[in-house]
């Protein structure tokens, strides 16, 4: 049998077992001692039986005349006879018999005291040296059946209980593990946002060194994650001046050299220093995804964020491949507007970098603050459109993403309690990427 998987099940199984069978127990040892006794008073039943009923026997038969047949003892009533006896005289003829005492065999007499035979216990006793004999016979089914009762209504409690004693102990139980589900549902509620000190001063004493260990753990996970984190964003920032120094010294370089081979190294260099640039902007923008809760006590419109996202990437591509589409009034939501909107970057950014560049990249937002971003190009199998949201995984090797953009926004999604969707194809069409980004309120 396989145990229950749950502390409380175990514990209510393993109690109800050992309470089970200790019943069992107590009630075949009882038994043993009761049916013991039972055959010792009626035992002393039948020898006190024989003792009454002989002398009384003989003086009847003193005074009546013997005419050479038995003498049958009628009852006053029908009743059941347990205790069934025959009187006999030395040569065994039966002189004085029950009225029930015919459907039984009873042995000669042989000696006083007791004999067992396949259906019955006897008691033999004699009188006048053995001039007269009585035999008394009880079924044994008689004792077997009062010994059944006597198990049956030691038995028959544990039968009604045990089901109230193991409903018992599982309501006992339920009230005193809750502390230990409360910080079961504790932890399970965490996630790598959220490594704060979890409660335990309801714990049992028992549990408190784990809960304290797992504390000790928390912290140390959320020291180094917040080092791990200040040391990227810290590092990302003191990039940006000494590469936007190069970047200047190379394109001055450019607009200086003549020779050929120089111009071309010198756009080498632009491009990797580009590269870099927006590699550091990706990584402070990871940070302060990761950094704190990006949730806000205000509404704010969605809206006018977007439009600003929107008009930035149009200039700076100096193309109108984005098609906009908004809703008539303003679509309201508690995320942080700094976060939104670097999530909006991102998103459009990697449609215009991997979408088809004569094909339009459609941004909308819906009225309850769901952003959708679709491009086209050919369908994304499965097994890959799982991993875009990983860092550092492009679906095409050859473009210059950073492989960060739609991390960022999965980060910023389970920062803010949001979700995001990707599909390939797009809804509603024969191919396409599709990024949407729902809102919690």
């Amino acid at each position: 049998m396989r145990l229950p998987r749950s502390l409380q099940g175990r514990l209510v199984l393993t109690i109800a077992l050992s309470v089970g069978l200790v019943w069992i127990i107590s009630a075949l040892i009882t038994n043993a001692i009761i049916r013991e006794n039972i055959n010792k008073v009626f035992d002393s039943a039948l020898e006190e039986t024989a003792q009454r009923i002989l002398p009384l026997a003989v003086q009847e038969l003193f005074e009546a005349e013997d005419d050479g047949t038995a003498q049958l003892i009628s009852t006053l009533r029908e009743h059941d006879e347990f205790l069934t006896y025959v009187v006999r005289d030395r040569s065994g003829r039966i002189l004085l018999q029950s009225h029930d005492s015919e459907n039984y065999d009873f042995p000669p007499f042989e000696k006083t005291g007791f004999m067992t035979t396949e259906k019955y216990i006897l008691y033999y006793d004699a009188a006048l040296g053995g001039d007269y004999t009585i035999t008394i016979a009880e079924p044994l089914d008689h004792r077997d059946e009062a010994a059944r009762e006597t198990l049956l209504a030691l038995g028959l409690p544990l039968i009604l209980l045990l089901p109230i004693t193991i409903g018992a102990i599982w309501i006992l139980l339920h009230f005193m593990l809750a502390p230990l589900r409360g910080f079961r549902d504790e932890l399970s509620a965490r996630d790598g946002r959220d490594l704060t000190q979890v409660t335990i001063h309801k714990l049992p004493t028992e549990i408190l060194p784990v809960a304290e260990a797992v504390n000790a753990l928390l912290e140390r996970l959320q020291s180094t994650l917040m080092a791990e984190r200040s040391f990227a964003a810290n590092a990302a920032h003191e990039l940006r001046t000494p590469v936007a120094a190069a970047l200047a010294q190379t394109q001055r370089l450019q607009s200086e050299a003549t020779d050929k081979n120089t111009v071309e190294r010198a756009n080498n260099i632009e491009s990797a220093l580009k590269r870099l640039n927006r590699m550091s902007e990706k990584l402070m923008q990871m940070a302060r995804a990761e950094g704190a809760s990006l949730r806000v006590d205000t509404p704010h419109d969605l809206t006018r964020i977007l439009q600003m996202v929107v008009q930035d990437l149009a200039y700076a591509d100096k193309s109108n491949q984005i098609e906009l589409t908004l809703p008539e009034g303003p679509a309201l939501s508690r995320i942080d507007p700094d976060a939104f909107a670097i999530a909006a970057r991102n998103l459009i950014e990697n449609a215009l970098r991997h979408g088809r560049s004569e094909a339009p990249v459609n941004v909308s937002l819906d009225s309850d603050g769901t952003l959708m971003v679709v491009n086209a190009c050919p369908v994304i199998p499965p097994e890959d459109l799982k991993k875009l949201t990983q860092r550092f995984v492009r679906q095409e090797r050859n473009t210059d993403g950073s492989g960060l953009g739609l991390s960022i926004v999965q980060v910023i999604a389970d920062s803010a309690g949001n979700q995001l969707e990707i599909l390939s194809p797009a809804p509603g069409r024969a191919d396409g990427f599709a990024a949407i980004f729902h809102p919690c309120g």
